[in-house]
C-alpha cells in the first residue's frame, strides 16, 4: 500500500458511502484545487456560481463531462478551515446508480483529482490539527462498532476524553523535564529546580492512573470487539441445541450422536447493547478419533481466550460428579479471571427438579432445556450481569486500542525507573533521558511523536472515502 502521507498536496477524491446501488451515494472531494476542479464540471441551476456560495451550504445542479450531462447532483461547500480534513472540501450527493458513481469519479479524475487512499480524509484530519491521532484511530472504531457498548467507548474517544487526560499527564511531566534540563545547564552552579519528593508524588499519582488505564484494557478489549463465550461440556449434553436456541436459529448441526461438533462454531449476538461472541466447542472427552481430538484441542484453545465459560451438562448428573468435573476442569485451564457459569440442560426430561443442588455446586447455575428453549432468557440476564461492571467502565475512559496498551505499558516502565533513579540519587543527565523516554510513549497516544510507519499502520485499515 501506498503511503498517504507522501501525496497529501494532492486533490483527492473518493466513494464515501458503500459500494453499490441504493437510493443516493455520496462523493467527497478534498483538497487545495477543490473548487476549481468542480468550477469546472459543476454547473449549479439559476445564476448561482460555486465560488459564490457560502461553506456548510448545498446547492443543485449538473455535474457535466464536458458537453455530457452525467447526473443532478446536491454539492456541500466546505471551506477551510472549516472542514472534516482542514482543507477545502466539497460532497457530492448524486443518484446510487453504480454507473454514475463511477463516471463522477472518472470526471473527477480526468480533471486533476487522483483517488484517496484508504483513511486519507482522517489522515489529513490529522496533519490539519483537525484531531490528535488517537481520535482518529476512533473514526475507524466507531466506522466498526455494531453494539451500544463498542459506540459508546469508540465516540467518546473520538471526542477526546481519553487523550485530553493523556494530554494533561504528559504536560504534568513535561514541565518537570523542563525544570531537569534547567539544571543541567546550571550544571556548575549545583542548583536544583526540579523538587524530588513532588517529582515522586507525581510519578506516583501517574504510576496509579496509568496501572488503572492498563488494567482497564482487558475488558475495553472485549468490549470493544465482542465478549468471548465458550459453550463447553462432555458430547451429546445439548451444546449445539442451546447455541441454536440463544440464536433462535440453525447455527449449529444438531444429533444425537456424541462427537457431532468436531470444530468451533462461532457467531455474535447482540445483548441489550452489548456484543457477545458465542463458540460452540467439541464436546470434552477422551477420543481416539483423530480429527475429533484436534477439535477437542482447539476447544481448549477457545476456552483460553473465552472471558465467560458456559458449562453445560445433564440436569440428571449426580452432583459430586459434577463438581468432579468441574475440579478437573479449573486445574486444567488454571484460570481464576474466567467466568464460569454453570448450564443444567434437559429439565424436561426431570421428574423433579434437584432443589438441593445449589448447596452442593458453589457456582451460579442455570436450568434449562435448550430442545424447548426454556429459561434461555436467564442465560443472557446472568452474561449481562457478569459485564455490567465493564459496561459502566465504557462510559468512562477505557483503553480498547493494543496500540494504546502497550504504549502505556512502555511509560510506565520508564516511570518505574525514574523513580528508581531518584531513590538512587544519580545525576540529573540520566533522569532525563527516562522521562524523555516516557514523553515519547505518552505522545505516541495522541500524535505529539509519530512517524510514517506508524500512520501507514492506523490509516491503512480504514475503509477509502473516510
Amino acid at each position: 500500500m501506498n503511503n498517504p502521507v507522501y501525496h497529501k498536496e494532492d486533490t483527492i477524491c473518493a466513494l464515501a458511502t458503500p459500494a453499490g446501488t441504493g437510493a443516493i451515494a455520496v462523493l467527497r472531494v478534498a483538497g487545495s484545487h477543490t473548487f476549481s476542479i468542480l468550477g469546472k464540471i459543476f454547473h449549479p441551476y439559476g445564476d448561482t456560481q460555486l465560488d459564490a456560495v457560502e461553506s456548510h451550504k448545498v446547492v443543485l445542479g449538473k455535474l457535466m463531462d464536458g458537453e455530457n450531462p452525467v447526473d443532478e447532483v446536491l454539492v456541500t461547500k466546505f471551506v477551510a478551515p472549516h472542514s472534516y480534513t482542514g482543507e477545502d472540501v466539497v460532497e457530492i450527493s448524486c443518484h446510487g446508480s453504480w454507473y454514475i458513481q463511477q463516471e463522477i469519479l472518472r470526471v473527477l479524475m480526468d480533471n486533476g483529482c487522483r483517488m484517496a487512499s484508504p483513511g486519507e480524509f482522517t489522515l489529513r484530519a490529522f496533519l490539519n490539527g483537525k484531531m490528535d491521532l488517537s481520535q482518529a484511530e476512533a473514526v475507524a472504531d466507531l466506522i466498526a462498532s455494531n453494539s451500544a457498548t463498542s459506540h459508546t467507548i469508540a465516540f467518546r474517544q473520538m471526542r477526546g476524553h481519553f487523550s485530553k487526560r493523556i494530554q494533561q499527564l504528559r504536560q504534568q511531566l513535561l514541565d518537570f523535564a523542563g525544570l531537569i534540563e534547567l539544571e543541567l545547564d546550571f550544571s556548575e552552579e549545583d542548583v536544583e529546580f526540579a523538587n524530588r519528593d513532588s517529582l515522586i508524588d507525581l510519578l506516583d499519582t501517574m504510576s496509579t492512573e496509568l496501572t488503572l488505564l492498563i488494567e482497564s484494557f482487558a475488558m475495553g478489549n472485549v468490549l470493544k470487539n465482542g465478549i468471548p463465550v465458550a459453550i463447553i461440556g462432555k458430547p451429546n449434553v445439548g451444546k449445539s441445541t442451546l447455541l441454536n436456541a440463544i440464536f433462535n436459529e440453525e447455527k449449529a448441526l444438531v444429533s444425537d450422536i456424541p462427537g457431532t461438533t468436531r470444530d468451533t462454531i462461532e457467531d455474535v449476538l447482540v445483548i441489550n447493547g452489548v456484543s457477545f461472541r458465542f463458540i460452540d466447542t467439541a464436546g470434552l472427552r477422551d477420543s481416539d478419533d483423530t480429527i475429533e481430538s484436534m477439535g477437542i484441542e482447539r476447544t481448549y484453545e477457545k476456552i483460553r481466550q473465552a472471558s465467560i465459560i458456559l458449562y453445560m451438562f445433564d440436569a440428571a448428573t449426580p452432583q459430586e460428579e459434577i463438581n468432579e468435573t468441574i475440579a478437573e476442569f479449573r486445574e486444567k485451564i488454571d484460570d481464576d479471571e474466567k467466568q464460569l457459569i454453570l448450564i443444567a440442560n434437559k429439565i424436561d426430561l426431570l421428574e423433579e427438579m434437584p432443589h438441593n443442588f445449589k448447596s452442593l455446586v458453589e457456582l451460579e447455575t442455570i436450568f434449562v432445556s435448550a430442545k424447548r428453549k426454556e429459561n434461555i432468557n436467564m442465560i443472557s440476564e446472568s452474561l449481562l450481569r457478569s459485564v455490567s461492571v465493564g459496561v459502566e467502565e465504557a462510559n468512562q475512559s477505557v483503553v480498547a486500542s493494543s496500540r494504546h496498551y502497550q504504549a502505556l505499558i512502555e511509560t510506565l516502565k520508564s516511570l518505574e525507573e525514574v523513580n528508581m533513579g531518584i531513590g538512587q540519587g544519580i545525576s540529573g543527565d540520566l533522569l532525563s533521558s527516562d522521562l524523555k523516554a516516557a514523553l515519547y510513549h505518552l505522545g505516541t497516544i495522541t500524535g505529539e511523536v509519530t512517524n510514517d510507519e506508524i500512520l501507514g499502520n492506523i490509516f491503512g485499515r480504514f475503509c477509502i472515502g473516510k
